[in-house]
């Protein structure tokens, strides 16, 4: 592929469309733009020519909740459950032992030889069993797991069932279409906090939820093994009720399909409605450990199927899921669409008249950011906590959360004031739709006002760039509604240990290298908005210092709310903590907490801060406020 960068005079912010592959790149303070063309889609989609798993991941991220699963016997596999092979040559075992006959070590060959035919599942059950009931009496036997098949991990959901639970409660996948007459897929999803609809008999599907309106929607199309209507012989495979026929005519039509653990060979009915279906709208997948059969080929070649090579149906699953989870944590904002989003803050910010462009575009990119957080990822408050739930939950939030950040950054940085109350209706905004849910998981609950909690840091350290005191007093100290409990500050419901997704050490510490922090909530802040910064702070040579300045004055805020003659009491100690109130990396950095308090003691800075309204105006305060602040850093320090 041959890349061919090119310089164009155009008006900023217009919308081109260009014959090709194209990333554009818009300057708002000028007339200009570039512009990369790709001469031909080759050397693109050789990326993904030997991966074809990546290619499915990237079908499933990107076409959320388009595609079915087909789900054969070879999926539970590694359960320990056998496949339909496997029963039939157990089945040859048992009856040709109870004949007297002796053991051999290849029971297939030998039945070729006695009989001259291949080992048939469907034959030797109507042999063997004269209805139903008695077939789903043998084959309860291979599915139902015994005591010590539940204690060694037999019989019991595979790292692929778990892997599809996952996707199905990320909302990638939500119909599963199977002939395994187990429940391993069931209870892997309600081990998710998934209740499926599974349809298992025509009874079930006249009663069901619709398709449409499920979370998740399982066809047992062979039934369930609990239940006598079970069809496995030829006879009963070879059609399928007119109703089951309609839904899997209409799954094929409107879903993707991805196939694993069925051979294509088996089951009649099921061959004629993928043969029946158009092929149209979505692509179809096809899981193989090996060369598939003839079936399976003739259903490849009508719906034009892409065959994905396997070793086994874990690693197919933990792949896809892997790759689907990379994809959505390094799917941010773009950065383009970021940068004219604070441009056009910029510009509509600097003249009086564009006050209402201004807070129609935070009001538009609120609903956006409302609309990313409201996706299944973020709304799911059942998971259990894992260091890459966690992970991904947060680095979710903060690739969604980005622009707005970076807006209310600008806000601060270059507001005159009249713009506060748009910075508190945003944050309230934010914080409203993270307390909406509320019973779950009490980390994914608190975790979900972590946006807001990013823009008010953003506005806030826009502030303090700008050195505009008394407005980031105003705006910390100010009320932030809350729907159940009553008002708080926005300084003690957003900072530190004050907000409640804060105040437990250890799940921040699940972040990649804050494993021995002590205080990795503040130092994961820091290193999220020095990324974010430029985009507002623009020429700060030491951010660092900025955002400890930040957290100083906060913890300042939430100090000076303390009793005064508490404090004047609790001053007489020599070691106990005065008053509470949240202290970040600045209690361990001691070069910074030398700095700023030096500042803070110097009479510019201290008249400044007094005359904005910190520290109730009140030189005796700060002097209190530093106290403790020194006696936090005791116990914090290394």
């Amino acid at each position: 592929m041959q890349l061919r960068t090119v310089s164009i005079e155009f008006p900023p912010c217009v919308h081109f469309e260009v014959v090709g592959l194209y990333i554009p790149t818009c300057d708002l303070a000028s007339e200009t733009g570039t512009y990369t063309t790709f001469s031909g889609m080759d050397g693109l989609m050789s990326l993904l020519v030997n991966d074809p798993l990546t290619h499915l991941a990237f079908a499933l991220h990107e076409n959320k909740g388009a595609f079915a699963l087909l789900l054969g016997s070879g999926l539970s596999r590694s359960a320990e459950i056998p496949t339909g092979w496997e029963i039939t040559v157990d089945l040859v075992r048992r009856v040709s032992l109870a004949k007297g006959v002796d053991e051999q070590t290849d029971w297939a060959a030998w039945y070729r030889e006695l009989t001259g035919f291949e080992p048939n599942y469907s034959t030797l059950l109507e042999e063997l069993t004269s209805s139903p009931e008695e077939r789903r009496s043998i084959l309860h036997s291979y599915i139902e797991p015994s005591e010590s098949d539940l204690q060694e991990g037999r019989k019991t959901p595979t790292a692929a069932h778990r892997a599809i639970a996952r996707l199905v409660r990320s909302g990638y996948i939500r119909v599963i279409v199977t002939t395994n007459f187990d429940r391993l897929m069931e209870n892997a999803l309600r081990e998710q906090g998934v209740e499926p609809t599974v349809v298992a008999s025509l009874d079930a599907l006249l009663g069901a939820e619709p398709l449409t309106h499920s979370a998740c929607y399982i066809l047992k199309l062979h039934g369930d093994y609990k239940d006598a209507r079970i069809l496995n012989t030829d006879s009963e495979l070879a059609a399928y009720p007119a109703a089951y026929d309609g839904l899997l005519d209409r799954i094929f039509d409107e879903y993707g399909m991805i196939i694993s653990g069925w051979s294509g060979e088996w089951d009649h009915a099921l061959r004629a409605a993928f043969l029946r279906a158009p092929n149209r709208r979505y692509a179809t997948y096809w899981a193989s450990r090996g060369s598939l059969g003839n079936g399976a080929d003739q259903i490849v070649a009508q719906r034009r199927a892409r065959v994905v090579p396997v070793v086994e149906a874990d690693s197919f699953f933990t792949g896809i899921e892997s790759r689907v989870e990379t994809l959505a944590t390094s799917h941010r904002q773009n950065p383009q669409s970021i940068d004219l989003l604070v441009n056009s803050t910029k510009r509509y910010l600097a003249k009086p008249e564009f006050r209402i462009q201004l807070e129609e575009l935070f009001a538009d990119e609120v609903k956006n950011l409302v609309e990313r957080l409201s996706s299944p990822e973020l709304t799911s408050v059942h998971e259990p906590l894992t260091k890459d739930a966690f992970r991904t939950r947060v680095s979710q939030y903060e690739t969604s959360s980005e622009g707005i950040a970076c807006m209310l950054g600008v806000l601060g940085r270059w507001g005159a004031g009249e713009e506060l109350v748009l910075a508190m209706d945003v944050i309230a905004t934010l914080y409203r739709h993270g307390t909406r849910i509320k019973s779950g998981s009490t980390v994914w609950l608190n975790l979900d006002t972590y946006p807001a909690v990013l823009a008010f840091t953003a506005y806030g350290l826009g502030l303090v760039r700008a050195k505009r005191w008394d407005l980031l007093h105003r705006f910390a100290d100010a009320p932030l509604p809350r729907d159940d409990r009553e008002t708080r500050s926005i300084v003690s419901s957003l900072f530190l240990w004050s907000w409640a997704g804060g105040n437990e050490k250890r799940q921040w510490q699940m972040l990649e290298g804050l494993e021995n922090r002590k205080t990795p909530l503040s130092d994961h802040l820091l290193d999220v908005l020095r990324e974010w910064s430029p985009r507002f702070a623009k020429l700060e040579p030491d951010f660092d210092l900025l955002y400890e300045r930040f957290e100083l004055l906060c913890s300042l805020i939430e100090f000076e709310k303390s009793n005064e003659a508490a404090l004047e009491e609790a001053a007489t100690g020599t070691h106990e903590i005065m008053a509470w109130m949240p202290v970040g990396r600045i209690g361990w950095h001691g070069e910074s907490l030398d700095k700023l308090v030096a500042d803070l003691n110097s009479p510019s800075t201290r008249s400044t801060l007094l005359a904005a309204g910190f520290a109730k105006g009140k030189d005796r305060i700060v002097e209190l406020f530093i106290i403790n602040l020194k006696r936090y850093a005791a116990r914090i320090g290394w």
